[in-house]
């Protein structure tokens, strides 16, 4: 169990087993699920439930899939990840780009160019997520949301001691705590949308004042 700090984002909280630059660790695509069918399904579900016709989206830390529902029908999809081939592999975006959001967190976007910035099942691995945060807000249409989406699996050498070593409620609040430092939000919401018999899943939200 990790120990209580006076500074909820304390340094420490970001130390990984394996530090080393994160293109060395994702120049090989992995095309995996990294959480399984009914909680893929749960959280495609969710996000049906938020989107509407013609809403612009960023899958920020993509891969070679999104989750999105087939409606309603969105615009813009783009993605930001780590490999080439999985997101060339990744049907449902119109652009992607490859860039390591930890040694550069500035989003290659123009201001407000997206209705919805998701994040599922990768925010244990930033390691700078107050500059990322900022950068969503920055890129986010006013009324926005974030929808941070977590599960329980991870790569456990690139995933930060701050996931590592916590209860999920102290997860939930580390992200909440992202969301809140970006300024620009609205309280955090949390959301759960486990299903029975499953990975599974939880979500941190947060709306663009």
């Amino acid at each position: 169990m990790m120990q209580e700090s006076s500074d909820p984002l304390a340094q420490t909280l970001f130390d990984r087993l394996d530090p080393s630059p994160d293109p060395l660790f994702y120049q090989s695509p992995r095309f995996v699920a990294h959480i399984d069918d009914k909680t893929i399904e749960a959280l495609t579900n969710y996000y049906r439930e938020i989107l509407f016709e013609q809403a612009d989206v960023l899958d920020l830390m993509s891969s070679w899939i999104s989750h999105l529902p087939s409606e309603p029908k969105l615009g813009r999809i783009a993605g930001l990840g780590m490999n080439q081939m999985e997101l060339e592999a990744n049907p449902r975006l119109s652009d992607h780009v490859v860039q390591d959001l930890n040694s550069d967190p500035v989003l290659p976007y123009e201001n407000e160019s997206f209705d919805f910035v998701f994040i599922a099942v990768s925010i244990q691995y930033l390691i700078k997520p107050v500059e990322v945060f900022t950068e969503i807000a920055r890129s986010l249409r006013s009324s926005g949301q974030v929808v941070v989406a977590t599960s329980h699996r991870c790569f456990p050498t690139k995933a930060i001691r701050g996931f590592q070593e916590s209860s999920i409620d102290q997860r939930l609040q580390l992200i909440s705590e992202y969301v809140r430092r970006a300024v620009a939000f609205d309280t955090p919401k949390l959301v759960d949308r486990s299903p029975r018999g499953a990975d599974p899943l939880w979500l941190v939200t947060g709306t663009k004042h």
